[in-house]
């Protein structure tokens, strides 16, 4: 471990604050470190390994497209991509796809169908995009423009113009910013992942919709780590009863490969005209396979399962011994600890359990179908860890 201690500090970037944990092997919901000491995995790679790790039928899926047709590019027709498209149009109502790499490729894309529909429906000069206040949409320099974390901001001035933030259950400032600018879009999280695990609240959710319908503004969901069975519903904003005018997607999709998707609703579906957008790995066949595999079983049992499984961790949290608060939506959920966050996560290192945090609290994404016996050991683990 400590020779890949030493290459990892010399030769990759110091972007990542890693815990002192060598993984090599994993199975499922369970990991083994360099030393052989086992783990249960909370974290699911953040919301990634949506049906654990090395899940035999992705597993399959992938590794037999991998023999096939590993990569092709945009320049021709393959089957994985095309029908990862249908699926996702199918199970939401969305009418087009654009395939990327990652959760800020998804968003980066709606970002520009979004102004291209503004500008060629309303004018060059409706381009402003607003988002809330806590929340985060990714790392490049205009996904970061859009979050609305002041802090993600410091060191990368100036950033991409067009961006507006508002608080949080605020439809009175949208309101009021609609008569000083021209909106082009309304882009959320319906649970602020990196800003807290923090939900938005049902009645702000469809006055959104309301007035974005009722203005010609699109309303895009954010859906990178929300996605996917991860709340309970395919998708968080179904928690909600709306239609958004675009989705974007990552993570869970790809079961453990790199994806982004971009769900382009009937407003938009024709937005982009071959040469607007691209992408060179962008519905990479093995990413698609993988994806085809995972869509396909996030069934109504799997999903009943994950607020099964939801319900017993805030049944078990809520009130206990050194928690302030527990938040989120199905399993994606946050626990604010009286204790510093990280010092609990160090403490269920110790005693074999793998969680996350998010600014304060300590953030769970455990595979969706975890096993209720490990589910439960590792809650007790870090239930003593809290309490500590």
């Amino acid at each position: 471990m400590s020779d890949i201690k030493a290459l990892d500090r010399t030769y990759i970037a110091n972007t990542y604050a890693r815990f002192p944990v060598h993984l090599v092997s994993g199975k499922g919901s369970l990991a083994w470190d360099v030393e052989g000491k086992e783990y249960i995995d909370l974290g699911s790679g953040i919301a990634v390994n949506g049906f654990g790790i090395s899940d035999e039928v992705w597993l399959k899926a992938v590794t037999e497209q991998l023999s096939r047709l590993p990569h092709a590019s945009n320049l021709y027709f393959t089957e994985p991509g095309a029908k990862l498209a249908e699926m996702l149009c199918q199970r939401t109502g969305m009418k087009k796809v654009f395939f990327g790499n990652s959760g800020a490729e998804a968003n980066e894309c709606a970002i520009k169908a979004s102004r291209k529909y503004a500008a060629e429906k309303h004018g060059a000069d409706c381009y402003t995009i607003v988002t809330l206040e806590n929340s985060f949409h990714g790392r490049t320099l205009t996904t970061l423009s859009a979050t609305g974390q002041a802090h993600y901001h410091e060191l990368y001035q100036p950033l991409t113009p067009g961006f507006t933030h508002i608080p949080a259950g605020d439809l009175d400032a949208l309101k009021a910013l609609a008569k000083q600018t021209k909106i082009a879009a309304v882009m959320i999280e319906c649970v602020q992942g990196e800003g807290g695990v923090v939900p938005l609240d049902a009645h702000f959710v469809h006055g959104l919709d309301t007035f974005c319908k009722a203005s010609d503004v699109l309303l895009v969901v954010d859906e990178v780590q929300t996605g996917n069975g991860r709340s309970g519903q395919l998708y968080a904003y179904m928690n909600y009863g709306i239609q958004p005018d675009i989705v974007s997607t990552a993570k869970g999709l790809g079961g453990g490969l790199p994806i982004g998707a971009c769900l382009l609703g009937e407003k938009v579906k024709d937005v982009f005209a071959p040469g607007d957008h691209g992408s060179t790995f962008g519905g990479n066949p093995a990413s698609c396979a993988g994806g085809v595999s995972i869509l396909s079983r996030i069934d109504e049992a799997l999903l009943q399962g994950v607020r099964e499984r939801s319900q017993y961790i805030f049944d078990q949290l809520t009130g206990a011994k050194g928690v302030e608060s527990v938040s989120g939506m199905g399993l994606m959920i946050g626990v604010k600890p009286v204790k510093p966050a990280r010092e609990v996560v160090g403490k269920c290192i110790e005693n074999g359990v793998l969680c996350l945090t998010a600014k304060d609290r300590v953030r769970l994404l455990p595979a969706l179908n975890i096993p209720m016996e490990q589910l439960e050991k590792a809650i007790a683990v870090l239930k003593a860890a809290l309490a500590e």
